[in-house]
């Protein structure tokens, strides 16, 4: 429990960025479909798609750079 205090208490340092990365992650996707699709309906359908690849991709990266920071070390 103190970790996730302290994360969400951070103002300073690497751990407020990540505060920012849903964030971009929402954006990023509806932009990227607004350039690919004009009715709103599936602007949303394909920023949902294109959001959830992304996230999943992040979480591989961060999956695999974990184990190697676990058993490299």
């Amino acid at each position: 429990m103190d970790g996730l205090i302290l994360f969400a208490g951070a103002t300073e340092g690497h751990l407020a960025y990540y505060w920012h990365l849903p964030i971009l992650l929402v954006v990023i996707s509806l932009v990227y479909s607004a350039t690919r699709f004009d009715d709103w309906k599936h602007i949303f359908l394909e920023a949902f798609r294109w959001g959830l690849r992304m996230t999943v991709f992040l979480a591989c990266i961060v999956i695999v750079l974990y184990v190697l920071a676990v058993f490299v070390t």
